[in-house]
């Protein structure tokens, strides 16, 4: 919990600094922010549930199941996907609007977060008496997944997906017992995806020079830090208003006025704190996992998704928490360098994940069902 402390120090002492503007007026606004955190806990607690029940006739199993999927990991919770709903069949689209041109120019991450978001339904479609089948859709340029009538069964990882989530802490440096390696190993495979785990120091230590490069160029770039930003949600107001982003206390960050966290954002998102904050984090991690498919296009980028998100339930299952850190795999100059060390020949590692034992993190809101199912549906 160390360096979720010195973040929040970090934080109030950038807010001092920058003009005194918490001791000015920042004390009307902070009481305003703390009014919206119960509304904020209520959209929490109603959001990340399980359904009353799993007796539904078809049309309403289908919109649960499109909650559930709308609970999977996806980049910067931009919740990048709409939904079609066929008589039985979801069809899980890539919403262009929610695209990150910076960090994400070749959709790669949208793909895989609907990916993430098949998976879950996938998992649920099994309590409600279905059974998922996913196809890639070449003409819808999306995941077709047909649902047909099948024994009801409750799993695990069914029971996991409200709990899951990506938690951006330090850990507390336990090792994974050997049976539970080789349940996230069987887990995070898939149809032409494999996962390479790494659980020994010296690897891991190898691994996070990739991340310092990656993280570094990132913050050297412009754009993708102003992109990062306008994603940040600082208030729970910010945070109950879009319903989307990355709301700053689901990383240990304090809750702040929005224009207070936009003005000393620059001054605590700095390249140096972000390298020694991922150097503690990765150092307390019990292990990285990476994902690798066997082909560089969308449906295997789906595919490495759906493995990532089953690889997550199965560690939250096992009471285990993960988090992506995705960095070497976004940067490209520092992806081809990555992969050869991982001697995947010119295969592309899809997405990168530590896991470990750790605490338990406010979680970010989803949209509505209203807007992430299409109109028309």
């Amino acid at each position: 919990m160390m360096e979720i402390c010195n973040g929040r120090r970090r934080f109030l002492a950038a807010s001092i600094a920058a003009g005194g503007v918490v001791a000015i007026g920042g004390a009307t606004a902070l009481g305003m922010n703390a009014r919206a955190r119960s509304g904020y806990e209520e959209a929490v607690k109603s959001t990340w549930r399980h359904s009353d029940t799993t007796d539904l006739p078809l049309p309403s199993a289908r919109r649960e199941l499109v909650r559930y999927a709308s609970l999977a990991a996806n980049s910067h919770n931009t919740q990048p996907w709409q939904f079609r709903l066929a008589d039985r069949a979801i069809l899980v689209l890539p919403d262009p609007s929610r695209r990150l041109l910076v960090v994400d120019p070749d959709d790669h991450h949208v793909f895989a977060s609907l990916g993430c978001a098949v998976e879950n339904i996938a998992q649920a479609a099994r309590a409600f008496g279905l059974q998922a089948v996913p196809t890639y859709d070449v003409d819808a340029h999306g995941i077709r997944v047909d649902l047909d009538t099948a024994p009801r069964n409750r799993t695990n990882l069914f029971d996991a997906i409200p709990f899951r989530q990506s938690t951006r802490a330090v850990y507390d440096g336990r090792s994974v017992p050997p049976e539970h390696l080789r349940l996230l190993e069987e887990a995070g495979s898939g149809d032409g995806v494999r996962m390479l785990l790494f659980t020994e120091r010296k690897h891991c230590d190898e691994i996070l020079s990739y991340l310092v490069a990656g993280n570094s160029a990132q913050l050297d770039d412009g754009a993708f830090v102003q992109e990062l930003e306008s994603w940040v949600r600082f208030s729970y107001r910010e945070a109950l208003s879009t319903q989307d982003g990355l709301f700053s206390k689901a990383s240990g960050n304090p809750v702040l006025p929005g224009w207070i966290g936009r003005l000393i954002f620059s001054q605590v998102f700095t390249k140096g704190a972000e390298n020694r904050k991922y150097e503690s984090q990765l150092k307390s991690s019990a292990g990285i996992v990476v994902f690798v498919s066997d082909k560089n296009e969308p449906a295997c980028w789906a595919e490495a998704g759906r493995c990532s998100q089953r690889f997550a339930l199965q560690a939250t299952a096992l009471g285990l928490r993960h988090a992506f850190i995705n960095q070497p795999v976004e940067v490209p100059a520092v992806r081809g360098q990555f992969a050869t060390y991982l001697g995947i020949g010119s295969r592309r590692p899809d997405l990168m994940m530590r896991f470990g034992y750790g605490p338990d993190l406010p979680k970010s809101l989803r949209r509505p069902l209203d807007q992430v199912i299409h109109r028309d549906a």
